[in-house]
């Protein structure tokens, strides 16, 4: 697979044009079964790489584009026995997520999935990040990227983003926002920012403020309970290190944008009380 990947890699637009009339659904179906690959050269750099060049360079068809959708949302792909901690599947369910996040921005300009299908996969993939287990970031030399919360998160962007999102769909996004800061790990990869842009894009839907306000109270009265009821445990740290940095990135988002300026008092007043602890 990877000579097959590098060779058309290698090839000017008209050839790769060519091979894609001559061979297209061939290859993307080889390229779905190589998605969560646990070689980090195959899976990353040579088969997302001809994914988004292929997407870029339009040589896919809308129903190509739109099979891969159909085909990625579900308990093969993205919910690949979902649940599980350091297994090689996170790579099929975070390359999924990663690869349906582009799908979706495509769909948003070009419109190849129906309304129907589009809010099908939308309500399929807003769960995610709650059912997703396992948080590596960097895996090492040779696997390279899991990122699943990453990709879960730029995948519910996508999902925010998306022209047939409904708003009926943010708790469990947001929902999903909370409980990755509790899955016993304290992210080092920048999570936090990708996390925050879901926020970001439910601020531009004009989300009501005020639940947004009473979202980050819960967040805290969350860590507060714990700390009562259960005390200083690793659990509770590595909670209250996740919960302090995302908000961090929250506030001078909210700062720099000038929007909502309720809830970023709030997020202000909270990071200052739980700095203190």
């Amino acid at each position: 697979m990877k000579n097959t990947l590098l060779e058309i890699l290698n090839m000017n637009i008209n050839e790769r044009q060519q091979y894609m009339v001559n061979n297209g659904n061939e290859l993307l179906q080889n390229m779905l079964l190589h998605i969560g690959h646990p070689d980090d050269e195959l899976r990353d750099k040579l088969n997302y790489r001809l994914f988004i060049e292929l997407l870029s360079e339009q040589l896919m068809t809308m129903e190509q584009m739109k099979q891969l959708s159909l085909t990625l949302y579900g308990k093969d792909y993205l919910y690949c026995s979902i649940g599980e901690r350091h297994t090689d599947t996170v790579f099929t369910r975070s390359f999924s997520a990663l690869w349906l996040s582009v799908l979706l921005r495509v769909d948003s300009q070009l419109h190849f999935l129906s309304n129907e299908e589009a809010c099908h996969i939308l309500e399929a993939c807003t769960p995610y990040l709650i059912s997703e287990m396992d948080v590596r970031g960097f895996v090492g030399e040779e696997q390279g990227w899991a990122h699943a919360i990453a990709h879960g998160a730029d995948l519910a962007n996508a999902v925010v983003s998306h022209p047939s999102f409904d708003v009926r769909l943010a708790p469990k996004l947001l929902q999903g926002i909370k409980d990755s800061l509790w899955k016993e790990a304290v992210f080092v990869d920048d999570e936090e920012e990708r996390l925050v842009a879901i926020f970001e894009k439910l601020m531009i839907h004009d989300f009501p403020e005020e639940i947004l306000v009473e979202w980050v109270e819960q967040v805290f009265d969350k860590l507060q309970f714990y700390l009562m009821e259960v005390g200083y445990t690793p659990q509770y740290f590595r909670a209250r290190t996740n919960t302090l940095h995302f908000m961090k990135t929250l506030y001078f988002t909210l700062k720099f944008s000038n929007k909502m300026p309720q809830l970023n008092g709030v997020v202000s007043l909270f990071i200052a009380k739980w700095m203190k602890q």
